[in-house]
């Protein structure tokens, strides 16, 4: 299953991890002689940091395959192939922001159970009656060059997230920064609500504060004088051109991209947390065929997002006997996007049809083999957000319901068994991104499906990293529909994604009422009514339908039994425990 990133805080749920305690005897120690009872050798090595209580663990240490034993100082992650897109503010696909959270860091962090915790900014206040909010930034945080990090490299973030020309994926226009408008317009030459109180103090003046002002705001950092050498407003080309030379805060350090294969990392020796355990981190190119295979001989120590969560899949790799896995419940949720600059989309009683006629939960099934659930709304049941689902239609499947609403739709059975519409044939040219098992199973059940409705579906299969290219020109109109999910953040803001000037939303969904739900729920700062917004809209989107919703599935981590102080949840992903990894030495 392939994933975009909602927004750069990384997905982070809510898991109780239990200390271990190991109590001594109350009764006084009997006294031996070394003679009587000689001293064990000890056979398992100790790690400082422990795994998470969520991992299931291996036992058979014997098992542990020798390539992987070799390698004393280098950690190797399978992974997706990366685009190479290696900046945090203009990544767009999860992979690369694996490797972006590896490099980068951001002022505030998610905890395991999805709240916000400090990050670059050890604390931050919140002010309702001047509309601020004031981050106050670590001391002695260096770059992985050894310059200081300071209030103004996040003034210059800002600055280059609010720049007339900036077309990546995080949008601060929502945010309601005072003079952001206008500096954006040509009006200002500064961003009036943007000050710099000193080396270390930023305050923030918004025009409201909001439910998800620190989340908005709460942006990852770059170095003013590695990426502001050339910078002029308007043009953000010497940034873009430093792409492939990422300089951070991180823990590892940017070392090498070779497109396809791999990418090299280095311990960042000034890392505030503390330099890595582990001197050089590979990100490796794997795929969802071979992600297994190259754990089982060693190639890779670390498996996150290509071994899909599924029964065979779970009992494959307990036979390996030294495989730690963990399930997680994940933050996020799959989906087939409609491109609504398509006509045949506008109609509703179209989107309709097409999610009853659709066997989703076959598709589920046949895929995640018990480890999924058919879901409905754009959210995750881990979320605090996630509505009654007895309030939201389920669209079980129904094939005559989608007949009925397709005849409703002025979409005609022809003498082929196709139906058509103003002399137009309803077909369905869908984007493949291949390899992947959910598109194994979705296209044969969708061409199946949709020919009993006379509608003709046709699968034109492509790399991954292409499909997202595509998406960016849905206006063009050369495709109609696409499987992908999202991996969501901690905060349940879908306003990058749905609202009608969301700078994610890609393929022109529109509805005035979802816009109105999502700016009153960002507004609002009490939970339970924000609470009770989220809900209404899932309703309103339950029957709109800008997406056919899919499923939430569980996420898969797979690791060596060797590499051990991860410790991850649904809502925060092993990115956050790199610099405190170890390799034991069996």
């Amino acid at each position: 299953m392939k994933m975009l990133r909602k927004k750069w805080l990384p997905l982070l749920v809510v898991l109780v991890f239990a200390l271990s305690v190991v109590l001594s005897a109350c009764s006084k120690p009997q006294e031996t002689q070394p003679s009587e009872q000689p001293k064990q050798e000890q056979t398992t090595p100790t790690a400082s940091v422990q795994d998470s209580d969520n991992w299931t663990k291996a036992k058979d240490p014997s098992k542990i395959p020798e390539a992987s034993k070799s390698r004393t100082d280098t950690l190797i992650i399978g992974l997706h192939e990366p685009a190479g897109t290696f900046n945090p503010l203009f990544y767009e696909t999860a992979y690369d922001n694996y490797v972006l959270s590896a490099i980068f860091d951001g002022l505030i962090e998610v905890n395991f159970d999805g709240t916000y915790i400090p990050g670059l900014a050890e604390k931050w206040d919140l002010d309702k009656d001047n509309n601020t909010v004031t981050f106050h930034l670590r001391k002695g945080v260096q770059f992985s060059d050894g310059t200081p990090l300071t209030a103004h490299d996040v003034e210059f973030t800002y600055y280059v997230l609010a720049d007339p020309t900036y077309d990546g994926p995080i949008d601060l226009s929502p945010a309601g920064i005072i003079g952001f408008k206008e500096y954006q317009e040509g009006k200002a030459d500064k961003i009036e609500g943007i000050k710099v109180l000193d080396d270390y103090t930023i305050q923030i003046q918004l025009e409201k504060l909001m439910g998800t002002s620190l989340s908005d705001l709460g942006i990852p950092v770059i170095p003013k004088h590695y990426y502001g050498k050339d910078f002029k407003k308007g043009n953000l080309e010497g940034i873009k051109a430093l792409m492939q030379k990422p300089l951070g805060s991180g823990p590892y350090v940017f070392d090498k991209f070779v497109p396809g294969q791999e990418v090299r990392l280095v311990a960042n020796e000034h890392y505030w947390k503390g330099a890595p355990k582990i001197k050089n981190l590979i990100f490796k190119t794997t795929t969802d065929e071979t992600a297994v295979q190259m754990l089982q001989a060693g190639e890779t120590d670390y498996e996150t997002s290509n071994i899909t969560a599924k029964k065979d899949n779970v009992e494959l790799l307990e036979s390996l006997g030294f495989v730690d896995y963990a399930l997680l419940p994940t933050n996020g949720y799959g989906y087939i996007a409609f491109n609504f600059y398509q006509p045949k989309f506008q109609d509703v009683r179209v989107r309709q049809a097409l999610t009853y006629g659709l066997n989703r939960k076959a598709i589920v099934d046949a895929v995640y083999q018990g480890l999924a659930e058919v879901r409905n709304v754009p959210q995750s049941k881990v979320s605090w957000a996630y509505p009654p689902e007895d309030e939201i239609n389920p669209y079980n499947y129904d094939p005559e319901k989608a007949k009925q609403l397709l005849e409703e739709a002025g979409w005609k059975l022809g003498p082929d068994g196709y139906r058509y519409k103003n002399g137009e044939k309803f077909t369905i040219h869908f984007l493949q991104s291949t390899p992947n098992p959910v598109n194994d199973a979705l296209v044969p059940i969708a061409v199946e499906n949709y020919k009993q409705l006379g509608i003709e579906f046709i699968a034109e299969p492509m790399e991954f990293n292409l499909i997202v290219d595509k998406i960016k020109k849905a206006k063009e109109k050369t495709f109609d529909m696409y499987f992908m999910a999202w991996g969501l953040s901690a905060e349940p803001d879908p306003y990058n994604i749905f609202h009608s000037k969301g700078s994610q939303n890609r393929n022109g969904y529109s509805n005035p009422k979802v816009d109105e739900l999502i700016v009153k729920a960002r507004e609002e700062l009490d939970m339970n009514k924000r609470k009770e917004l989220y809900h209404e809209l899932y309703k309103v989107l339950n029957e709109d339908l800008p997406y056919i919703f899919m499923y939430q599935r569980h996420d898969l981590n797979a690791k060596n039994m060797r590499v051990v102080g991860f410790q991850i949840s649904s809502f925060r992903d092993f990115t956050y425990s790199l610099y405190q990894a170890e390799l034991l030495q069996y």
